[in-house]
């Protein structure tokens, strides 16, 4: 395997994101200094990698020695997903078609993230536009996974799950729109949660779509991080709408009823090692106590079709209207080709929109279902192991990189579409050492359920570390 990582015997050594804050605060270090040592393990996996978009650092080291930081991670560097607008940093989106154009202002879901007390060194990657599940590019050499550099990373927050798996920085800015948190963190061995809509900030490119399928959050290497930062957000804005989260500091005492997802919507046999995974989970669960029942998918096939037109209608705004979605500069002839694939399959089904969208709604109401008989759904995160890059290359033959990628996200697009919370572990590992998540699903709101979950289960299976 060709591991890569930056962990080392500086101030950052293997902390999480709450130890470093905690490092900072007490004065063990400084946020300075908490920001050169982050650089520079950036410096020494970069070359590999290829997950840094935009580099901020002479900005982030002036914050640092500033320290005027506040929030629950006051000083600890980040990086931000490139297409979240934070002001002086231009929004990219992964595509050689938009104008390198500063942002001129922090977006709302930017605000909260800095309000937890970020210090951003920079933008990371992601694939054009996040259509996609692997951080992979027509133009550029592709962003990797640190675990093994012939693989791929996940998409669309390729980057920030690969700088943190690689121990360049704790935290890292992520978001989801089928499944774009909780993919490369499975991928790449991390904490992931897409929390529920409305829970954070709408990001700013889903204003005025009738289903807004994008929730923000971060990717982490411990379930204390993820809380911590929920907890944050909750301090700067209550939703009124929801129960509220509080601090998770450890499992709940309640024995869940669990429903247990084994077989893919498309159908499709799970690969041997993400069975074998699975099972194991189970067993973890029914050891504590918790009762595990097989169900059937709550939503049916014709899910498939209605959240892919819903996907393509996303390409065909950028493809037709990018100037409008992401700004002055747009140069539709540099559009990668999986975006214009994408782009030209909504056009050849664009009637069947309006029934889509309704679709997608009846589903919300057919997945929410299912949590009246249980708790939590648990599922693979993903319905095979982590594909090598190539597999999913955006410049392929597009309708044979489409029903891979199909196969591949069977499981995460529901939360999206129905706005529930989910989450996935590092439990798992394939025959060749690569991380494998496991996916736990709430109802609305129920994101405390899950992180307590998230803390027994990682304190009954400790998450394999990069490192060791």
């Amino acid at each position: 395997m060709k591991h890569v990582h930056s962990f080392a015997d500086d101030c950052l050594g293997d902390l999480d994101a709450v130890g470093l804050a905690a490092s900072i605060a007490s004065g063990a270090i400084s946020a300075a200094e908490a920001a050169r040592a982050a650089l520079a393990r950036i410096d020494a996996v970069e070359p590999r990698l290829s997950a840094v978009a935009v580099d901020d650092r002479e900005r982030a080291l002036a914050r640092a020695e500033a320290d005027d930081f506040t929030g629950v991670f006051a000083g600890v560097p980040s990086l931000i997903k490139n297409n979240t607008d934070f002001a002086g940093i231009p929004t990219l989106h992964g595509s050689a078609a938009v104008a390198n154009v500063p942002a001129r202002a922090d977006e709302a879901v930017t605000r909260e993230l800095v309000g937890t007390g970020l210090n951003i060194l920079g933008a990371s990657t992601m694939p054009a536009f996040g259509l996609t599940a692997t951080t992979e590019f027509a133009d550029r050499p592709p962003t990797r996974n640190p675990w093994d550099t012939d693989y791929s990373c996940g998409a669309s927050s390729g980057g920030a799950a690969a700088l943190v798996a690689a121990g360049a920085v704790p935290i890292a800015h992520a978001n989801d729109g089928g499944g774009s948190i909780r993919i490369p963190a499975a991928a790449c061995g991390l904490v992931g949660l897409k929390p529920t809509r409305g829970r954070v900030a709408q990001a700013k490119q889903m204003h005025g779509l009738p289903i807004d399928l994008v929730s923000n959050g971060v990717v982490t290497r411990s379930v204390r991080d993820t809380a911590h930062y929920y907890a944050d957000l909750e301090r700067q804005r209550e939703v009124a709408s929801l129960p509220p989260i509080g601090l998770v500091e450890g499992p709940g005492r309640a024995r869940l009823r669990v429903a247990l997802i084994n077989t893919p919507l498309t159908g499709r046999l799970l690969d041997d090692d993400t069975d074998r995974e699975l099972a194991a989970t189970v067993e973890l669960l029914e050891s504590l106590g918790h009762r595990v029942e097989s169900v059937p998918m709550p939503v049916d096939r014709s899910y498939i079709a209605q959240f892919t037109d819903y996907w393509a209608l996303l390409a065909f705004g950028i493809d037709r209207m990018g100037g409008r979605s992401v700004g002055k500069g747009f140069d539709r002839s540099r559009l990668d080709p999986f975006t214009k694939g994408l782009s030209a399959a909504f056009l050849k089904h664009f009637y069947r929109l309006p029934a889509s969208v309704m679709g997608l709604k009846r589903a919300t109401a057919r997945f929410r279902s299912a949590f009246e008989g249980y708790d939590v759904i648990l599922s693979p995160t993903l319905a095979h192991a982590v594909p090598e890059i190539g597999y999913l290359a955006p410049d392929g033959d597009f309708d044979e990189i489409f029903a891979r990628l199909v196969d591949y996200v069977a499981f995460t697009p529901a939360n999206n579409s129905s706005g529930t919370p989910a989450i996935t572990l590092p439990l798992g590992r394939s025959a060749n050492g690569l991380p494998l998540g496991m996916h736990f699903s709430a109802d609305l709101g129920g994101e405390r359920t899950l992180l307590e979950l998230a803390f027994e289960l990682e304190a009954a299976r400790p998450f394999a570390r990069i490192q060791d």
